[in-house]
């Protein structure tokens, strides 16, 4: 079986969250225990840690995975959706898993397949992929990034060293629920007994939620809110990044204590080549000086609230927003925050859940948001980079798939 052929079987043999929505959202955890079992358990055979929240688990997990790395650990990374590649969602020590590997499970999992009898996600059958890489690889640690919510995640099998949730906010709600409580409730859900938890910089109703988790379960809560923290310098670009960075970097410091040996120099390195370490893309990432040109994976309201505080901090003439949004989002909400000085580029995704331009153009219009709508992020792209002079900006975003097109 081909490489390319292991991949569709992956991509269009079921449903995938990712590029058609609710259709792949399976509520249990019934599949993914029932593929560890066929599987022979592998997450349990290395150490894990277990990172949910609505922005920044990226950001923490490759930071993380940096200042691991640097100390001289073996390190599993986790992380979900990819840009362009399918081997970005799993990594150890920064190099993408081998297609070997991929199509080696897939074989497998094919010939098992009808005495399996499940229909899997692509989520599980992802992460069990995962878990037999890290397990073949005698990773020191998996650092795991939970893909929506936690509590029903295909992640949520491991026992690991430590939790962390590093903020809660309204994303997934047709899932997860249509408060701040309900998703922080879920996201909690990977609060382990006995396990301590990092708590990123959140609200005082979602941090309440988490803490009345984390004490039913004796697990210890270590909230960054509690401490003052001076985290080194990293370069992950973007004021939004300072709440990631004090996340990270408390996880290390409570690692320490927990008996992990993470030098300061280990952590400050982390933290300065984490781009080179772990090839992380996608945050506040600068394409071009001429004109400024800049992409972000953010898509969601606090994600683009962040980002659009960023945009104001930047020195330019004109502003070009290139802009495509998922079909499930909240539109309404993230339209609400976009700068209406800046001229607009509408386009619809390259995946089934992208919104459609013209309507995206329609709706915008609503907000003060004037431009016009074009077929595909490519062609968006160009058309914002013949009109910007040199003293311009230009934005990419508003959703993973919009980024994956450009970077």
């Amino acid at each position: 079986m081909r490489y390319d052929e292991c991949l569709e079987f992956l991509f269009s043999q079921l449903p995938m969250y990712q590029r058609v929505g609710a259709a792949a959202y399976k509520a249990d955890l019934t599949n993914t225990l029932a593929l560890c079992e066929w599987s022979g358990f592998p997450q349990d055979n290395f150490k894990s840690i277990h990172i949910a929240g609505t922005n920044g688990k990226g950001s923490v997990s490759h930071l993380l995975a940096s200042v691991l790395q640097e100390q001289g650990y073996t390190v599993g990374l986790y992380t979900s959706p990819h840009l362009r590649d399918f081997r970005e969602r799993i990594r150890v020590n920064g190099k993408m898993i081998e297609r070997e590997f991929i199509q080696a499970f897939v074989e497998r999992l094919q010939t098992d397949w009808e005495k399996l009898a499940l229909s899997p996600s692509f989520f599980e059958m992802t992460v069990i992929l995962a878990f037999e890489y890290f397990a073949m690889r005698k990773v020191d640690v998996a650092i795991l990034e939970t893909g929506m919510g936690g509590r029903l995640d295909s992640t949520n099998v491991v026992w690991p060293e430590m939790s962390i949730i590093t903020n809660i906010g309204l994303d997934h709600t047709q899932f997860l629920g249509n408060t701040i409580e309900d998703i922080a409730s879920e996201k909690a859900g990977i609060i382990k007994e006995g396990i301590p938890v990092i708590l990123g910089e959140m609200n005082e109703k979602a941090s309440l939620v988490c803490r009345v988790v984390a004490e039913k379960r004796n697990s210890k809560v270590f909230a960054v809110k509690d401490y003052e923290l001076e985290p080194p310098n990293t370069t992950l670009k973007g004021q939004f990044q300072e709440q990631n960075k004090r996340t990270a970097f408390l996880a290390c410091l409570e690692l320490n204590s927990l008996g992990w040996e993470i030098s300061k120099n280990s952590i400050q390195q982390g933290f300065n080549n984490v781009l080179e370490n772990t090839d992380l893309k996608g945050r506040w990432q600068e394409l071009s000086t001429s004109p400024l040109t800049i992409t972000d994976v953010a898509h969601n309201e606090d994600g683009i609230k962040a980002v659009v505080a960023e945009i104001h901090r930047q020195e330019f003439k004109n502003l070009h927003i290139v802009l495509g949004l998922s079909e499930d989002k909240d539109v309404k909400a993230m339209l609400n925050h976009m700068p209406v000085n800046a001229t607009y580029y509408f386009c619809r995704p390259n995946v089934p859940r992208g919104k459609d331009s013209e309507q995206l153009k329609i709706e915008a219009q609503a907000f003060s948001l004037v431009g016009e709508s074009y077929s595909s992020v490519k062609e968006a792209y160009t058309a914002a980079r013949l009109q910007a002079s040199k003293e311009d900006m230009i934005f990419i975003g508003g959703s993973f798939f919009v980024v994956a097109e450009v970077v």
